[in-house]
């Protein structure tokens, strides 16, 4: 049986400040949508950046994954990167549609 003897603060501070984060990184994502500053390529990178940051953020503090030991954090990644792959395997698939329909 294995024991992890760390110690970390489940304070409610720390929760409040990184929902504060997510809530100013969702504002900056609707501002950035609405406003248009950049071209399509550069705002889907930026919001995809946003994103990643904010997923980083609730999957380590909201699902306490910063808290696990190495091995849970390696088969967490290998499931995403899993996931991403398959995405891009299957994406293609999607533009079909483009040729479907009326002409």
């Amino acid at each position: 049986m294995h024991t992890v003897d760390t110690h970390h603060d489940e304070g409610k501070g720390q929760y409040f400040w990184v929902w504060a984060v997510l809530l100013l990184l969702t504002a900056a994502e609707v501002v950035l949508a609405y406003r248009q500053v950049f071209q399509p390529v550069q705002m889907l990178e930026a919001l995809m950046i946003l994103s990643i940051i904010k997923s980083a953020l609730i999957i380590g503090y909201f699902m306490h994954l910063k808290y696990e030991i190495a091995a849970m954090k390696w088969v967490m990644m290998v499931a995403v990167t899993a996931c991403l792959c398959l995405m891009c395997i299957f994406f293609p698939d999607a533009f079909r549609i483009v040729h479907l329909g009326v002409r």
